[in-house]
């Protein structure tokens, strides 16, 4: 069949025509080839598909059958052709990413808030999960890119680093005001409050418990959240001290509504960027994103190993 796809083309465009020299014009191709083709088309299918006649040629019973099949699989190449045509000009394309809650709604946002506006024929598909299942999914190719915490291990991955966040602990005033009148003034912060964080199973947690464990911090009243956003409105209304990316509680710092605890040694910061798959190519709308967020954000330091 496939020697036979060039005779398909000109017995369709000859069927289409009913005249083998407007067919000719039409293929830049001289009449005598276009005889030669539908006699070989015709020999190979041991059938006669068309009648010719003075006044040009018309398809018999079983050129009437070929032609229809022929036609809708014309009609089907054309729609791709333009298909393919469209997504050029408009830049049509998806992305699916993986992120979790928080890092999504404090880092990857607003990089797709201006994004979406210069690339609106670009889909983005949001797969919500923990860090360690945005790495599973690189790993399977489930997805074109993660936006995490940069791991410990690069294996199979490629990392670009675009931030820093910032784990703070952080209270209202008043909380502090009456813990301070309930213990006195040399009050312990993690012994004498209720502190809130992560549930065991975010890496988050398993960050800040590695950093209490080096500072022999241990925490006799605690509560587990099992998300960033619940953590932040929880320290809001007066029930602990959380431990939260400041990203999270910019506004509220600036405005005094909510106020960072000291800490003897800051908790180091941790670097945020994207992961890709190295099993997997850079696709053209990834490319188109990396070298928004890279035009775009002066923190922004991607290398150019994705071009």
């Amino acid at each position: 069949m496939e020697q036979n796809l060039s005779l398909y083309r000109i017995f369709y465009t000859v069927a289409e025509t009913n005249n083998i020299s407007k067919a000719a014009r039409k293929l830049y191709i001289s009449q005598p080839a276009i005889s030669k083709a539908i006699s070989k088309l015709e020999d190979s299918l041991s059938t006669t598909l068309f009648i010719r006649s003075s006044r040009g040629v018309t398809l018999t019973n079983e050129g009437e059958i070929l032609y229809e099949h022929v036609k809708t699989a014309f009609e089907a190449l054309y729609r791709g052709e333009n298909e393919l045509t469209k997504i050029q000009e408009l830049g049509i394309g998806h992305i699916k990413i993986g992120v979790s809650t928080t890092l999504c709604k404090y880092i990857l946002l607003p990089y797709l808030k201006g994004f979406i506006a210069n690339y609106p024929h670009i889909n983005i598909a949001i797969e919500n999960q923990a860090s360690a299942q945005i790495l599973t999914l690189l790993e399977q190719q489930a997805i074109d890119m993660g936006v995490l915490v940069k791991p410990k291990s690069l294996k199979q991955i490629n990392f670009y680093p675009i931030t820093e966040i910032q784990d703070i602990f952080v209270a209202t005033p008043a909380y502090l005001e009456h813990l301070t009148l309930r213990k006195g003034p040399t009050i312990d912060i993690f012994t004498d409050s209720t502190i809130m964080l992560l549930d065991q199973k975010n890496m988050t947690r398993q960050y800040i418990d590695t950093y209490l464990s080096s500072q022999q911090i241990s925490i006799p009243h605690l509560i587990e959240v099992s998300t960033m956003d619940l953590l932040v409105e929880f320290v809001k209304i007066g029930i602990g001290v959380g431990c939260i990316i400041r990203e999270a509680v910019e506004k509220e710092l600036e405005e005094g509504t909510l106020v960072e605890i000291p800490m003897p040694v800051p908790i180091p910061k941790r670097t945020i960027g994207f992961a890709t798959s190295q099993a997997l190519p850079i696709t053209k709308s990834l490319k188109t994103f990396f070298q928004y967020i890279t035009d775009s954000s002066d923190s922004c330091i991607l290398p150019n190993t994705y071009e």
